[in-house]
């Protein structure tokens, strides 16, 4: 029997490629139709038919203290009174900019000294290499296999048959050439990392990389991992490009850097890029570094960016009631939860009896179908992937709503509380049977 969402769906396929705006949400890994959200609050979200669900999604990371926070629902209305877009400075830019500087910091390391805002992830990552190639007037970029740093030309590239070798396009309409300027890499492993330098450091304008991957899955960074490849990328005069659009002022109130600093591991991106959690649900991200290389931009340097749009100040109010709000007692909810979530998970699939690993890095943590976590892409996709959408929909009938994938990270946010909690424990059972009786 069909509902409401069913009916969106044929109809959404009719007037949009595939009836959805962003792959994933297709539903395509999983099966069956996706579910249309028609609100959210706290740590539920609604669907299209009125069937309410507790949202382990959290709009894919942004909703840190819930969705539809009071105070930052509040903070956009007051600024959307005064107007929605004025393709103008404004003070809230300012002050998003000053905050995202001071929270980037710990003890005396504060590696950033300018932030550029713009609208999107992908045109973050994209500003970011431009300025290293602009800044380092090299051409190579390097970056790890199963990274997602958005979807510009160059990001999308496929390993090549060899450590050295110039990248081949990944998606249909990427040029050759575009993709030929990408090395990619194994993930956690440094021996490659020497070897692609070896090969072509005079070249390389910068190292890309997640600061813990969560677009393979939840895969951490190896202890020392990222601090060498600030290392070895300095050594040869390459920049280091850190991308925490994702687990930026998520995992830590200085992002992953800041949790790694605490942790002892003490290195320099010289470009983070941010998004989600930055715009507080809203269009908004940014870039960051010291001011030497963020001064490359225009208009005090030669390296272009524009949007008519950037610094919108509907998505910087969100953001500065957002970043303002995520005090250490939001942090330290959040990972409680997560910690709750994830060893019940492992719990139920070990008494299920389905072989697993629940990899974690901070309050971020997934699913992997492996005896033992994945420290790379090519392990990842290794894993029992088909049991994936068994467990998801068993889950979802028992009204609570996953990432539509194996391969992505499962969010927690301040506003789960002891009944949100609850009613994902109580589906994980089943869900686990589920996927121990999976079939190919």
């Amino acid at each position: 029997m069909s509902d409401r969402n069913d009916e969106l769906f044929d109809r959404a396929q009719r007037v949009i490629p595939g009836g959805v705006n962003s792959p994933v949400r297709a539903y395509g890994s999983v099966g069956g139709a996706p579910r249309f959200l028609a609100s959210a609050q706290g740590p539920y979200v609604t669907d299209a038919a009125g069937t309410r669900y507790v949202d382990l999604v959290a709009s894919w990371g942004p909703a840190l203290l819930g969705h539809a926070h009071p105070e930052v629902v509040a903070a956009v209305q007051e600024a959307a009174s005064r107007g929605l877009s004025f393709g103008a400075p404004t003070e809230g830019e300012v002050e998003l900019a000053a905050l995202i500087a001071e929270r980037v910091r710990v003890g005396d390391a504060a590696p950033i000294d300018r932030v550029r805002l713009v609208s999107t992830g992908t045109e973050a990552t994209m500003t970011a290499i431009r300025l290293a190639r602009g800044y380092t007037g090299r051409d190579l970029l390097v970056k790890f296999a199963g990274h997602y740093h958005g979807h510009s030309d160059g990001l999308l590239a496929a390993a090549g048959s060899g450590v050295a070798t110039l990248a081949l396009p990944g998606s249909a309409g990427v040029p050759a050439a575009i993709a030929a300027q990408t090395l990619v890499i194994d993930y956690n492993d440094l021996d490659q990392v020497r070897e692609v330098f070896a090969a072509h450091g005079d070249r390389i304008a910068a190292v890309i990389v997640e600061a813990a991957a969560a677009n393979m899955g939840v895969v951490p960074p190896e202890p020392g991992f990222n601090a060498a490849l600030a290392d070895i990328a300095h050594q040869h005069g390459a920049l280091l490009i850190f991308d925490e659009v994702l687990t930026g002022f998520r995992v830590h109130p200085a992002g992953f850097w800041g949790l790694q600093q605490e942790a002892g591991e003490h290195y320099a991106p010289d470009i983070f890029t941010f998004g989600k959690v930055v715009g507080g649900g809203m269009p908004l991200a940014a870039l960051g570094g010291r001011a030497d290389v963020m001064d490359a931009l225009a208009p005090v340097g030669p390296v272009y960016q524009a949007g008519t749009l950037s610094g919108n100040p509907l998505s910087v109010a969100a953001g500065l009631a957002t970043l303002r709000l995520a005090t250490p007692e939001v942090y330290a909810k959040v990972d409680a939860a997560a910690s709750a979530i994830a060893t019940a998970l492992s719990g139920s699939l070990e008494i299920a009896g389905v072989t697993h690993a629940v990899p974690r890095a901070g309050s971020l943590f997934g699913v992997a179908f492996l005896p033992e976590a994945p420290h790379s892409y090519a392990a990842a996709q290794t894993q029992e992937a088909w049991r994936y959408p068994a467990f998801f929909h068993a889950m979802l009938d028992a009204g609570v709503s996953l990432p539509p994938s194996v391969y992505e990270a499962w969010f927690l946010t301040a506003a789960h509380d002891d009944d949100a909690l609850a009613a994902v424990l109580a589906a994980l059972p089943a869900a686990a049977r589920a996927a121990a009786s999976a079939g190919r």
